[in-house]
């Protein structure tokens, strides 16, 4: 990440799309599955925002790029716009 991307991002921001993101309890973008909004990091499936387009590849550190994933789905997502992980639907995200 260029440092112009890492001082274009703050904890401020993060908490603020964080808080306004789990308002709603959304189930994760990645997997469909529900998320359990009481459980704290470093729990695999605690919430976590997900940059749909990751900023490594462009994306805006903004709210409408960004969802609510479980840990470990976005962990296995990566920087890819695609993650490895068959939704419940069958249908691959």
């Amino acid at each position: 990440m260029a440092e112009s991307e890492i001082q274009k991002r703050n904890s401020a921001l993060r908490n603020k799309h964080r808080a306004r993101i789990a308002r709603d309890k959304p189930a994760c973008h990645i997997c469909g599955k529900d998320i359990d909004y009481t459980l704290k990091s470093p729990d695999p499936w605690s919430f976590v925002l997900d940059h749909v387009k990751p900023i490594k590849l462009g994306g805006a550190d903004t709210l409408d790029n960004k969802k609510a994933a479980h840990r470990e789905c976005n962990s296995k997502k990566r920087a890819r716009m695609v993650a490895p992980i068959v939704r419940r639907s069958g249908t691959l995200n």
